[in-house]
């Protein structure tokens, strides 16, 4: 059976690797080790090309089909993997990276395209040079971060002393700040190949990956396209500046963008699969399975399943990553009992692992109607609130 080397570890990726006759072997980085039963090399930083690539021959696999990663911090590692081993897909390192450092990123798009200001933070930075240059409220982040860990929003001397402190010894391209942007917060999960747009979907955050990150629930919802036909038509027009300019290689992206009143603003793309279930959703909805998308193009055969999209959805979803409440207790049953779920998966156990996001379970929900499912989303995630 092919192996295919995954830098990270997902169980629906392992399903769908499975699927398609791949025996895959993880480098992973703990905790998040795959369960027992699953070939994996535990590294120290899965950021660490070299360390990545003794990892890899000292495995010393046979038949190796591909690479591809779960996630943002393994992309350069895959690319890097893909030029020394010989395979298949993207192989350009360089070009990964504007795809992970949000300064690179951002200052490589053109002026056309409305963005936050970003710079560099080195140990050197005040907080006034800051505030002066992105104002009164901006952002700190990992210059090369994902789903919004280490980032935190500054408006005081005191909260950018803390977003550093983690942080005592960092380098001059390892933080950026980023001026604010006080809007609702949308993503394009889509399928670029041959330098075009080829299939996308929008998807509407309940609260911001930021605010998940610090407690809250990360929820969303498939938007319904003859809704917001101008939504969708100026997020596509991003899309292909962002992709076309950063010169993208085929792939599955992740766009986010905010919408503010006068229009969006982009926020950065990743050239990955999406995260949360945001891959479940769209399959449910569309019928477009990213997973096996991710999987054809790391085994350079490029997209191979239908995309054709009706011109009406029958059925939109969405999902919800539940928590513990916030005060006392929560069971599957009292979830089921107040609600309608197409899935559910949900832990009261005090010995459940807790997952990204504060995550012990899983929901998704769906409705004809794209604004009765929000309305629904809104309920589920109170009711996981408060208990």
């Amino acid at each position: 059976m092919p192996t295919m080397i995954v830098i990270g570890y997902r169980g629906d990726l392992d399903l769908a690797l499975r699927r398609r006759g791949l025996e895959p072997f993880y480098l992973v980085q703990a905790p998040m080790l795959p369960p027992e039963g699953r070939s994996f090399t535990c590294v120290a930083d899965m950021e660490n090309a070299q360390e990545i690539l003794r990892a890899a021959l000292s495995a010393r696999l046979e038949d190796v089909a591909g690479v591809l990663s779960v996630h943002e911090m393994g992309v350069f590692g895959a690319a890097y993997l893909r030029q020394q081993l010989g395979l298949p897909g993207n192989a350009d390192s360089k070009r990964v990276l504007y795809f992970r450092d949000k300064y690179l990123q951002k200052s490589g798009l053109p002026t056309g395209v409305r963005r936050a200001r970003c710079r560099y933070v080195s140990s050197d930075t005040s907080y006034t040079d800051l505030a002066n240059d992105l104002g009164d409220v901006f952002v700190i982040k990992p210059a090369t971060g994902a789903g919004s860990l280490r980032t935190s929003v500054v408006r005081t001397p005191e909260d950018y002393a803390q977003a550093l402190k983690p942080l005592p010894n960092y380098s001059d391209v390892e933080i950026v700040a980023e001026s604010f942007i006080d809007a609702p917060e949308v993503y394009m999960d889509g399928i670029w190949e041959n330098g075009d747009l080829l299939w996308s979907s929008m998807t509407r955050y309940h609260r911001s990956p930021l605010s998940a990150a610090q407690g809250g629930i990360l929820a969303a919802h498939i938007l319904d396209e003859r809704r917001h036909a101008s939504l969708f038509q100026e997020t596509e027009t991003i899309a292909r500046q962002v992709l076309g300019n950063l010169n993208a290689p085929d792939c599955v992206f992740h766009l986010e963008v905010f919408a503010e009143e006068s229009g969006l603003v982009f926020g950065e793309c990743a050239i990955r699969l999406p995260g949360a279930l945001s891959p479940q959703v769209n399959k449910l909805t569309f019928g477009v399975d990213l997973f096996d998308v991710e999987i054809s193009l790391a085994l350079g055969e490029g997209v191979t399943q239908s995309l054709d999209r009706t011109d009406a959805q029958d059925r939109f979803y969405g999902y919800i990553l539940l928590r513990r409440p916030e005060r006392g207790s929560l069971t599957q049953q009292d979830f089921e009992r107040n609600f309608t779920f197409d899935e559910l998966e949900y832990s009261s156990s005090p010995d459940t692992k807790v997952g990204p996001y504060g995550r012990v379970g899983q929901a998704i929900l769906s409705d004809q109607d794209e604004l009765k499912l929000r309305k629904t989303i809104e309920d589920v995630v109170r009711f996981n609130e408060l208990g």
